[in-house]
């Protein structure tokens, strides 16, 4: 079997025209190494590529199904080997699509965490702005649950970045890709606040310069320090739930579509690829849907 040819144009594939990050590549090349060991210890020795067929990956499903994999797990791999051969369609080494039929495992979603609207205003109402970090701190937790920011977008924002005038803000994502997200009045001021009144009191280390939160040794905060930060407030304030900086993204998400938000305008503002995984987000509960009906259906009253 000659696969390396095949996954090393894969791998560029998905690093220019995909943009991904060193961790995602590598994720995706090992499912497709999955797939060859599979092959190798099945004596499929002439399977190339491109002669891959349906049932052979059924076959291969069942064999990582033996080795005790969860579906999540399972899918995943699943879903790293269409991502091959979409990418070998679009070059035209191929002209058939094998994985097109195959039915992954069932896994269910789980859904995340989130905080209440009384929470979220417990979490940052509890924070000590006599404290050197407490101007900076609330900033931290306005802007995630304001704008929706993943926890490496926030630690590496940028003053530069702050467009205030048009009430956006630049963020980079995923695989570097820019998004512009808007951002609230609530989030701006504290922003504002935090960099006139404490920001300048730090001086930043060299490359630092125009990054927007920093540690008081003028540092880019670190991931585990938000974590840390929000942890810290949880505890203090009495919520009982296990939370993180993506809680307060889910929260974000989860209050505009029980508010109505297009699922499309959250798509874009939660910077996600397939609107697929910002489906997630319409889990709401029965009394929430009746209650819309009922205010929105012509024909509810009736």
């Amino acid at each position: 079997m000659n696969w390396e040819i095949y996954i090393k144009g894969f791998k560029a594939f998905l690093q220019l025209e995909k943009s991904l990050s060193k961790h995602s590549i590598e994720a995706y090349v090992r499912d497709v190494g999955k797939f060859v060991e599979f092959a190798e210890t099945q004596g499929y020795d002439g399977l190339n590529p491109e002669k891959v067929e349906l049932s052979h990956l059924e076959e291969f499903l069942a064999w990582i199904n033996k080795t005790g994999l969860s579906p999540t797990s399972q899918s995943r791999i699943i879903s790293g080997i269409r991502a091959f051969y979409k990418y070998l369609l679009v070059e035209d080494m191929m002209n058939h699509d094998p994985t097109e039929l195959l039915e992954a495992p069932r896994t269910g979603r789980k859904l995340p965490d989130t905080l209440d609207r009384d929470e979220v205003e417990k979490l940052i109402n509890i924070i000590d702005l006599s404290k050197p970090e407490g101007e900076r701190n609330k900033a931290i937790l306005e802007t995630l649950y304001g704008c929706g920011l993943r926890v490496s977008e926030l630690t590496n924002l940028t003053i530069s970045n702050l467009h205030f005038d048009m009430g956006f803000i630049k963020v980079v994502g995923k695989g570097n890709k820019e998004r512009w997200v808007p951002v609230g009045g609530q989030a701006m001021k504290q922003i504002n606040n935090y960099l006139e009144c404490k920001r300048p009191l730090i001086e930043p280390k060299k490359g630092s310069e125009d990054i927007l939160f920093l540690n008081r040794r003028g540092n880019k905060l670190s991931r585990v320090m938000i974590f840390h930060i929000i942890r810290d407030l949880a505890e203090r304030g009495g919520i009982r739930k296990t939370i993180s900086p993506h809680t307060l993204r889910h929260s974000f998400a989860t209050h505009l579509v029980e508010g109505g938000a297009d699922l499309r305008a959250v798509q874009e503002m939660l910077g996600h690829e397939s609107i697929n995984t910002t489906e997630i987000y319409t889990h709401l509960d029965r009394r929430f849907l009746k209650e819309t009906i009922e205010k929105f259906h012509p024909w509810s009253g009736k």
